[in-house]
């Protein structure tokens, strides 16, 4: 039986889990075991990739071909998104085969599936698997996801950063806050005191400040800073990102 596989890849606790499908589950299980012999972290499970990959594959079983987007269907990331994942990279891997041994094999055996499947990068999967007229249709869905986190965790986060850096968080985020939503210039505050330097980004990561602020903060001329979180710009993309201020004083 022919076996064709065809790969996609893009950069930037969900909904309700369905039981995990034997063959789904051999896959997730083959595919960990190749990233652990390539000193690639091990894959958990996605319920939202999964719906995500479940609804696709059917599209490709009712077909009888291989495609990442069929006519009127949304690409991957906001079919992924729209299934409840959230996520800064997102990857999709498919196949049909006679089996899920053939199917992964056909993956690793070809470039962009196997750099997919064992990229470090990625961290949760979620896989289906439907019999159609040429075998088993198999789709892959990989992605890093990003943490769901309220406002008040966003900002405690990067408060922990900048206190491990020297200097010292306030309590009061309000300016903070609305120099976040501000795109530019210097907040001023009505009482109090006024801060000297601000910094926003927008990243899907909370693990490091951007050098920039380190290197402000580096200069010894700072002593106490805010942190402020609001909703990220220019999200008419699927990908999740986080958006921050600090201001120093």
């Amino acid at each position: 039986m022919a076996l064709l596989a065809l790969a996609a890849s893009a950069q930037v606790a969900r909904g309700a889990s369905r039981a995990i499908q034997p063959a789904a589950w051999q896959l997730v299980q083959l595919a960990n075991q190749a990233r652990a012999q390539a000193g690639a972290g091990s894959l958990r499970w996605d319920a939202a990739l999964a719906e995500a990959a479940r609804k696709h594959c059917l599209r490709m079983a009712a077909a009888g071909a291989l495609s990442h987007q069929f006519p009127g269907e949304p690409e991957i990331s906001a079919r992924a998104q729209a299934a409840g994942a959230r996520f800064s990279l997102i990857e999709e891997n498919v196949a049909v085969a006679p089996n899920p041994e053939a199917v992964h094999d056909a993956w690793m055996h070809s470039p962009y599936h196997r750099e997919n499947l064992l990229n470090p990068a990625v961290n949760r999967v979620g896989i289906a698997v439907v019999a159609g007229p040429l075998g088993l249709y198999a789709v892959a869905d990989y992605e890093r996801v990003v943490e769901q986190l309220s406002q008040t965790q966003v900002e405690a986060v990067v408060a922990q950063l900048v206190q491990a850096n020297g200097v010292g968080v306030v309590s009061n985020v309000t300016l903070a806050r609305d120099a976040c939503v501000q795109n530019e210039g210097m907040p001023r505050s009505a009482t109090g005191p006024q801060p000297r330097f601000v910094m926003r980004w927008q990243d899907a990561e909370l693990t490091q400040l951007p050098q920039a602020l380190v290197a402000r903060i580096a200069t010894g001329k700072y002593r106490q800073a805010a942190v402020g979180s609001c909703p990220p710009q220019g999200q008419q993309s699927s990908f999740t990102a986080y958006r921050l201020a600090v201001l120093l004083y």
